[in-house]
């Protein structure tokens, strides 16, 4: 179904669906016309996102109930939006294609200590998931709706199980900053900033160097802060960042030796691992997308809706 507001279109495509005991799951393809606002929270499920193409510009979200009205945060590749917490969403429109896993509470909080709290850099850390782990069951679960195999169904109810138990690890695992040992927010923005120069990524005392600490200290911070080890989060931000670069109409050669990979191959093998495309593969379905007009459609709001 395609939604009208004003001079404003909203079209959601499912490619594929699947229910588990656990989970609801979808591949989607999500595009609107010009910037976007609303307010988002489910009651029984965390709101897993993994978005498979670049994430739409300017997209951030903000807890309604816990921060002030001005402060909203980045989106990441994916997100896990907890249940029970309003938030509110924005972008600037354009398209993107998403895994959208809606997993049942209680398949997280089951694993959580009973002293868990949702802390202000738990809530944060919610909205750019950075952990291998998580990123490997996902876009596991997304090639066996996009390819199902033998055993499938029994397959992707498995990964969801895990899913619950790795989105709690990721969690509990992160404190709050400073005096529990995290970051600084003005060193966490200093390794964003090496990270998304061009050529090889930044060797650990680099980003030390950077952060006016010792490698120890930042390994053992950034794990606090971020929740996942810096090799990790350098992992999926060249990805992320190749991802966006493949939409133009460069060589994947020339963005392979310009991202620091020693060949096109490697740099094919890490994106493939991380994806599930190889990037020639990326770039068609990059392409195809925006003349693709078959699948079923609705609201997005009618499914995220959904009990």
């Amino acid at each position: 179904m395609t939604r009208k507001a004003g001079a404003q279109v909203t079209e959601l495509i499912a490619d594929a669906e699947l229910e588990t005991s656990a989970a609801s799951i979808r591949l989607v393809r999500l595009s609107h016309e010009g910037p976007k606002e609303k307010l988002f929270a489910r009651k029984d499920a965390y709101w897993i996102d993994l978005c498979l193409t670049p994430r739409r510009p300017s997209a951030s979200a903000r807890f309604v109930q816990e921060w002030g009205a001005h402060r909203f945060a980045g989106m990441g590749p994916i997100s896990a939006f907890p249940p029970r917490h309003l938030l509110h969403l924005k972008s600037q429109g354009g398209r993107h294609t998403s895994l959208i896993c809606a997993l049942r509470a209680d398949v997280v909080d089951r694993w959580l200590p009973a002293e868990f709290e949702w802390t202000d850099r738990r809530l944060e850390a919610c909205l750019d998931i950075a952990n291998s782990t998580i990123r490997s069951i996902l876009t596991r679960l997304s090639h066996e709706l996009r390819h199902p195999g033998l055993g499938a169904r029994d397959l992707c109810e498995a990964l969801t199980l895990e899913l619950g138990i790795e989105v709690a690890r990721h969690l509990n695992g992160i404190s709050e900053p400073i005096e529990k040992g995290g970051l600084a927010d003005w060193r966490l923005r200093a390794i964003d900033s090496l990270l998304v120069e061009p050529g090889e990524p930044p060797t650990l005392g680099e980003l030390a160097r950077r952060c006016k600490m010792s490698v120890r200290q930042l390994t053992r911070a950034f794990r606090m802060s971020r929740g996942c080890s810096t090799g990790d989060y350098m992992a999926q931000m060249r990805i992320e960042l190749a991802k966006r670069r493949l939409g133009g109409d460069e060589s994947i050669k020339s963005i392979a030796l310009d991202m620091g990979f020693s060949s096109q191959s490697n740099f094919t093998y890490a994106f493939r691992k991380a994806t599930g495309l190889t990037p020639s593969e990326f770039r068609k379905r990059l392409l195809r997308g925006a003349d693709r007009q078959t699948g079923s459609r609705q609201s997005p709001e009618a499914w995220a809706s959904r009990p």
